[in-house]
């Protein structure tokens, strides 16, 4: 595993455009709602993210961005593996629970452990465990570029997230092409 600093993202010295305009072109981007756990000792940890991508499928790696400052990412950054939920339109309060910073967020669902040991989260439309191999600080957040290792999918609907709000992933219609 290697830790990389990204040159330029820190400190660049360019005209930055208005956050307001940043932060509104974010929200017009649709994005999954996943959790992303691992182990600190024998200690599920979690925290909500949106900040997930698929990167390639062979060999299969994604990435997740974690901000810094956040309760989880201590046993993040020194776990080995970690597990993504992608959840269901089912889980709303699943959601809620691991955007709070409540101490025990597993102590009200049913989780299994993956091989690895990372925390699934029963019920997520689907869920993969995957070995950390890289890390990349980005000034308040790292990317870490992880191999998949295991993966399990469930016939149930994502849930979805646009503008602060929490939306049924099943509900979205295929624009058909011209």
């Amino acid at each position: 595993m290697t830790e990389t600093v990204v040159p330029g993202i820190a400190d660049r010295d360019v005209d930055e455009p208005d956050p307001l305009m940043v932060r509104g072109f974010n929200k017009q981007f649709i994005t999954g709602v996943t959790v992303v756990t691992t182990r600190e000792g024998d200690k599920p940890r979690g925290l909500a993210v949106n900040a997930y991508a698929s990167i390639s499928f062979d060999p299969p790696l994604i990435m997740v961005c974690i901000q810094r400052t956040s309760s989880t990412y201590p046993a993040l950054h020194a776990a080995t593996h970690l597990g993504v939920n992608i959840l269901s339109n089912r889980q709303r309060e699943v959601v809620n629970v691991f955007s709070s910073k409540s101490d025990d967020k597993f102590a009200e669902f049913d989780w299994h452990g993956g091989p690895h040991c990372s925390p699934l989260i029963d019920g997520s439309a689907a869920m993969l465990e995957a070995e950390i191999r890289e890390r990349f600080q980005a000034k308040t957040h790292t990317v870490f570029i992880c191999r998949v290792r295991h993966a399990e999918v469930n016939d149930v609907a994502p849930m979805a997230y646009k503008a602060g709000k929490i939306l049924d992933g099943g509900g979205l219609t295929e624009i058909p092409e011209r």
